[in-house]
Parts: C-alpha cells; structure tokens; sequence
C-alpha cells in the first residue's frame, strides 16, 4: 500500500537528538515513501556539534537521508554551483529560515517535498511559504504539540543533561559520559580503585580487556594483539557508556596498550598510535607509593616504577592535564571525588 506522502520532510536541531525527536521522525517515516531530515544550528550548542548530530542520525535512522548544514557546507556546495543563500542564523526572521530550506530543497534535492512535520506551532506557516516557493501544496502534519508521548525538549535536556537522560537514546548520551581514566604500573591499584570508584559513583567501569585476553592465551600475547586490546577496549568503552550515570570508570586506556606494544615488541601499529591519543576528561595517574604485590603475572618494583616514569613523561609531552593519587585506596578514592567536586561521603 503506497504511503500518504511521496516526500516529506523534517527539520530540526537536534541538540541533542532525543526521545521525542525520534518519535516525530517515526510518525514521519510511517507517511512518507521518501523522508528527509535536516539539522543545523546558529549558533552551535556545546556538546551538540555537528559532527556529532550528524552521528547520531547515521545511528538512529541509518535508512534516512540527512543532512546536518553549516556555513561550511554551503559554500562548498555553492562551489560546486548550487544556488543556496546563507545559512540562517537564530535570530532571523522566521522568513529567512524558510527561505532556506525551500532553497535547500530544490538545489541539494533537486525536487519539493509534499509535507513537512513538525510538533510547533509554526508548522503551518513554513509549509504555506514552502507552497508559495514550491508553487504547489506542501501540507503541514503536527506531531503530539503537547509533548504528551515524550515530555522533554532539548532546552530541558541540555541544562540537565545527566538528570534527563532517560529520554535519550543510549548512543546519544554516551556521548555526553565523561571517562575517568586510571593509568599506573603493575600493583598500583587501578583495578581495585576503578571497582570502588564506580561503586561510590552509581555507574559502571570497563575492565581491561588486555590482561583478560593475556590469561585467555596463557600468558602469550602476539604483536597483532595488542591492537586487537586497543580496539576492543575502546569498543568496550563505547558499549558501555550509554549505560552510565554521567561518569565512565576506565581501569586502563590505549595508552597502556601502546606501553606494552613498545615494551614487548619495540614498535606499535599506527592505528595504536592514533588509538593512544584519545580524550578521556578525567585523568588520573596511581603512584607506586605502596609495597609491591606479586600476584604471579606481574614483573617487579623497578619495572612498575619505570611504567609510571613512562606515563608522567608521555602524559606531559602530550601538555594532557593529570592528577597523581597517593596514600591508601580509601585516600586515593577521596581523591579522585574531591577532583569531581563530590563529598567522599555523598
């Protein structure tokens, strides 16, 4: 049965893509035989660029043609000979906003669209200057106005974003999760603190995937595996952070893996290199100032004291901002909660 629309379109910000963004689209998809979203912000919002939005829509409707714009896209589209005027800012008149998008349709995809669903009150107004341009019908289809299906907009999410994120897709707020990063050599407590700091914090830690896989393989480790651990531990923080309480508790980072790749075999694969450059917000590093346990897979002191010379010149170079734990696990944790501005005792 053919859909009560050839082509419909939905405009939005996105910032961040929500719940209720996402049931418009669905409503959408359901009407249209083709539907096409886009997105852009003037100003941008923080924790909203577009290359994210962008991001989450590839994840969220990967069947769906989008586009998120920017000053930057519409001159190289210009370049390449499209007629498109400026990208509106905010704070113009709703006719200028309207104006590019009916540009926008006809230059980048080349034909008008029959419908245009919103859940604002402006709806009717864009799709009447939408037909003026077009010089055809283009029908309005307001979606739940009322915010009844999922109560939440993006201006409530972006100040509470931790608070609100029940109405974010896991990917989505992953991407606002900060990653708390423990680096330190053998026996400086690391796993232990990640296990209470995620406790203490109401969210989760990704383990290390690197000595799982080494016991797995008794011990052995070939040089194609540590990129292997690289990926899969950036993989298993990606997985996990959808699932967190604005914190990530990670008990390594590939900038470890990148350690033992030179330590074992004198060289790492650019991938691991590139890997080892990722951001974590929160970066801690565990001093060896507690005697040195053997736990029958470990080395010696003089090589855990050499580990964390190692970390203190690389985080350096690399100008990465650290704090360095001292004192007793219970000490190292309050630690790290003074740095996040938390009570020990909340």
């Amino acid at each position: 049965m053919s859909k009560r629309f050839a082509r419909g379109l939905v405009v939005g910000k996105f910032a961040p893509l929500h719940l209720g963004h996402e049931w418009l689209i669905r409503q959408a998809q359901a009407q249209c035989e083709q539907l096409f979203l886009l997105s852009w912000a003037r100003p941008e919002l923080p924790g909203c660029e577009p290359e994210r939005r962008a991001a989450w829509l590839r994840l969220r409707f990967p069947e769906l043609a989008s586009w998120v714009v920017t000053p930057e896209w519409v001159e190289q589209r210009r370049a390449q000979g499209l007629q498109l005027p400026d990208l509106p800012d905010e704070q113009e008149p709703d006719a200028v906003q309207r104006q590019f998008v009916a540009a926008f349709c006809l230059a980048e995809l080349g034909q008008p669209v029959d419908a245009v669903f919103t859940s604002e009150a402006y709806g009717d107004g864009f799709a009447a200057h939408l037909a003026r341009c077009f010089g055809r019908p283009v029908q309005h289809v307001e979606i739940d106005r009322a915010r009844i299906q999922v109560p939440v907009s993006g201006t409530r999410l972006r100040a509470d974003i931790h608070g609100l994120r029940q109405y974010l897709a896991p990917q989505v707020y992953g991407d606002f999760v900060e990653r708390i990063a423990l680096l330190g050599g053998e026996s400086t407590g690391k796993s232990s603190l990640a296990l209470a700091l995620a406790e203490t914090l109401g969210t989760r830690h990704a383990a290390e995937y690197g000595r799982e896989l080494w016991e797995e393989q008794g011990g052995v480790l070939a040089y194609e595996d540590l990129l292997r651990i690289g990926r899969t531990q950036v993989n298993r923080e990606q997985s996990l952070a959808g699932q967190c309480r604005r914190y990530l508790v990670c008990d390594t980072t590939p900038l470890t893996t990148l350690f033992y790749c030179r330590e074992l075999f004198g060289r790492a694969e650019p991938e691991l290199e590139r890997l080892a450059e990722r951001h974590y917000q929160h970066l801690f590093l565990c001093a060896d100032d507690f005697p040195f346990v053997q736990d029958g897979t470990r080395r010696d002191e003089t090589f855990r004291r050499r580990q964390n010379q190692w970390y203190e010149q690389e985080l350096q170079r690399r100008g990465w901002p650290f704090t360095r734990l001292t004192g007793s696990p219970m000490q190292r944790l309050e630690q790290v909660l003074r740095h996040l501005g938390r009570s020990p005792a909340s």
